[in-house]
C-alpha cells in the first residue's frame, strides 16, 4: 500500500506488531494476514475485511477450490461460510448449475467451495454442526483410467457376442 506521500507503508502483524515488507503476506510466526497501520492512527488499518481475514488459517488456505457442501440459497450458505471461518477456514460461495441466472438474486442452491488443504477440516465441522452427513463409502468416484478400461471391455464384449451371433445365425 502507498501513503499520501507516495512511499510504501510497511506491513504489520496485528498480533505481534511486527513489521514486513509489501510483498509478505503472512507473519511467520503468528501466522496471521499482515496489515497496513499508519503511526497516527493504531487502528487506521482495521477494516471488516482485516478482521475477517486474521481468522483465516494460512495452512487451511493452500491449493485448489473444491466443494464440501450445498446450501438451499444465499442465506443458508453465508451461514455455512461464517461457521467455517470461525474456524479459521476460508470459502467461496458460487450459484450451482443451473441455477447462475441473475434473475435469482439470493434465490436458489449455492455450492460452498474450500481450498483442498481445508477441505477435511470443513467437512468435520459440518458433520459436527450435522448439515453433512459422513461420506458414503460406495459412492467412491471411479478413477478416469479404471472407468475407460471397463467401458473399452464391456464394448470388446459386447462386439463378440454380437460376432458370435452372427455365426450362429448364417
Amino acid at each position: 500500500m502507498t501513503s499520501p506521500s507516495g512511499l510504501i507503508e510497511p506491513l504489520e502483524c496485528p498480533s505481534c506488531g511486527s513489521r514486513f515488507t509489501s510483498q509478505e503476506r503472512f507473519c511467520p510466526d503468528c501466522k496471521l494476514p499482515l496489515i497496513t497501520r499508519s503511526d497516527d492512527d493504531p487502528a487506521a488499518g482495521v477494516s471488516d475485511r482485516h478482521r475477517w481475514a486474521r481468522k483465516i488459517k494460512p495452512q487451511l488456505a493452500e491449493g485448489r477450490l473444491v466443494q464440501v457442501a450445498s446450501a438451499h440459497n444465499q442465506a443458508e450458505a453465508e451461514f455455512i461460510q461464517g461457521l467455517l471461518l470461525e474456524e479459521g477456514v476460508p470459502s467461496l460461495l458460487r450459484r450451482s448449475a443451473g441455477f447462475d441466472v441473475p434473475d435469482f438474486l439470493a434465490a436458489g442452491p449455492r455450492d460452498i467451495l474450500v481450498p483442498v488443504s481445508g477441505r477435511d477440516t470443513a467437512r468435520e465441522i459440518l458433520m459436527q454442526a450435522e448439515l453433512i452427513g459422513p461420506p458414503d463409502p460406495v459412492a467412491a468416484t471411479v478413477a478416469p483410467a479404471r472407468l475407460l478400461a471397463g467401458l473399452v471391455a464391456a464394448l470388446a464384449l459386447g462386439a463378440l457376442i454380437i460376432w458370435l451371433a452372427t455365426l450362429v445365425i448364417h
